[in-house]
């Protein structure tokens, strides 16, 4: 049997550790393709680039991996691949593993969201890594078995189309195993810090604090996380509010 196809990109950029952790652990079992941008994404969403040329580089080629750096966004990564790279048709798309965490609320800024939710609206199976530690120096070790095992699963389920799974892992050395959960509701305040320059102007940092506004509910992603389980989160890309259509057509 020929090993599956999967495409993988980050937002971390294509030399982070966790993508090159992610790359070094799939290639035994997995044929790779890998389109990621040239430098640090983070907090790219879905967005694209739609005012300058986009460019690519093939930093590696071997059999059944090759490794392009692109000037664009993690979505034009995915883009780019699916429209250039055409020989073979990916089994999955692979987002991650990102440095930091994309539970609950950072789900929305998330550039490793991105990558997923542009497979997924291409109508490829995606799943999408994170590790709750920022730093660039992060022990990926203990993720290898479950990475494996949730690649193929999730390949084997297919997902449902316009669907994508968020995988947060907490910072430890080993966990407790892995919950499926909901998305917690939270919010970031207090988001900007005011600087100013040496010359007088003033500037800002986006900085802030993320408030739980549900830290007792135990079925959700940050819950997990916190007790150290593997959240995983189903997401799904149709954001109708289905509960208000019935509600607005008794008053529009």
């Amino acid at each position: 049997m020929s090993k599956p196809f999967i495409l993988i990109s980050n937002d971390d950029g294509v030399e982070a550790r966790g993508i090159n952790f992610l790359i070094d652990t799939l290639r035994p079992v997995a044929d790779l393709l890998v389109v990621a941008p040239d430098g640090p994404r983070s907090g790219g969403a879905c967005s694209i680039t739609s005012t300058t040329p986009l460019r690519y580089r093939i930093l590696r080629q071997e059999e059944g991996l090759t490794v392009c750096s692109c000037t664009g966004t993690p979505v034009d990564c995915v883009k780019l691949a699916l429209n250039v790279f055409t020989e073979r048709r990916p089994d999955l798309v692979v987002g991650g593993i990102n440095h930091g965490d994309n539970s609950s609320v950072n789900t929305h800024y998330s550039g490793t969201m991105g990558v997923v939710t542009e497979g997924a609206l291409q109508g490829y199976p995606a799943i999408a890594f994170s590790l709750c530690d920022h730093s660039p120096e992060a022990d990926f070790t203990p993720l290898a078995p479950y990475l494996v095992d949730l690649v193929f699963k999730a390949i084997a389920v297919g997902l449902p189309p316009f669907t994508c799974l968020n995988v947060n892992f907490p910072k430890r050395p080993r966990f407790e195993g892995v919950r499926i959960c909901r998305m917690a509701h939270s919010r970031w305040e207090k988001e900007l810090a005011r600087c100013k320059h040496p010359y007088g102007e003033e500037y800002f940092w986006l900085v802030g604090n993320c408030r739980e506004l549900e830290p007792e509910a135990e079925d959700t992603d940050r819950w997990a996380l916190a007790h150290g389980y593997v959240a995983v989160t189903p997401t799904q890309l149709d954001v109708t509010a289905t509960g208000l259509v019935e509600i607005l057509k008794t008053v529009m």
